[in-house]
């Protein structure tokens, strides 16, 4: 965790406090030096991992929270489901590279503001903070229109690399046999499966396994 101490005994109220949550230490950097630029808000505080975050939010809240939903130790959708129930009067916006429907429609339910894509231009990861920060709604362009044009709330992409590593969790393989079946490094498959926990909406394998044959993404045998 990363805490300015400079900004947080000299922010004035008219900016808008933001604590980012976010493993990516570049998209971290470049974020913060675009917010801290604005003259409508500035970053009181960042986090790396889920544990620093919650640790923290019991001695400060910032206005909003910019959250992550593929960190290290939890689910962000997840997270931000505990962050409306504990401190409800924390704004969150998930701003995070998945532009699938069920995770989108799963972190609105949990309680986010704001869903906002990693690639968004930074005018409109702007309007999103001033919007959420008056407590209304706000969507990128396009998960905007993702959520207009879905009407199967069950739809779930995923990549044929995802594919491929689920048929083979489903067959029993272990992370490491997978990695060496598809010829790659053990924290790839890690990645994938985290991926797919969290597209699949499973809290672990087991679950992972039977939503993946209930919707027909894996074959049997």
């Amino acid at each position: 965790m990363e805490t300015n101490n400079s900004q947080l005994s000299t922010l004035n109220s008219q900016f808008i406090s933001i604590a980012i949550v976010d493993d990516h230490k570049m998209v971290v950097k470049s974020l913060s030096k675009l917010i801290n630029e604005s003259k409508t808000a500035q970053v009181t505080a960042i986090y790396y991992d889920l544990k620093s975050c919650r640790a923290a939010l019991e001695n400060a809240q910032p206005d909003i929270l910019l959250l992550d939903i593929g960190l290290p130790d939890g689910d962000g959708v997840d997270f931000c489901a505990e962050i409306t129930k504990r401190y409800p009067a924390i704004k969150t916006i998930m701003l995070t590279s998945y532009k699938e429907f069920n995770v989108a429609r799963r972190a609105l339910h949990n309680g986010a503001l704001g869903y906002v894509l990693k690639n968004a231009d930074p005018e409109e990861i702007f309007a999103g903070i001033e919007t959420v920060n008056a407590g209304k709604r706000f969507l990128c362009e396009e998960i905007d229109l993702l959520l207009k044009e879905k009407d199967n709330e069950e739809t779930i992409w995923i990549s044929s690399r995802e594919k491929e590593v689920l048929q083979q969790i489903a067959d029993g393989f272990t992370t490491k046999e997978i990695a060496d079946n598809i010829y790659r490094d053990e924290e790839t498959v890690k990645t994938h499966r985290r991926n797919l926990l969290i597209k699949l909406d499973a809290k672990n394998t087991s679950v992972l396994i039977k939503k993946a044959f209930e919707q027909n993404l894996v074959k049997s045998g």
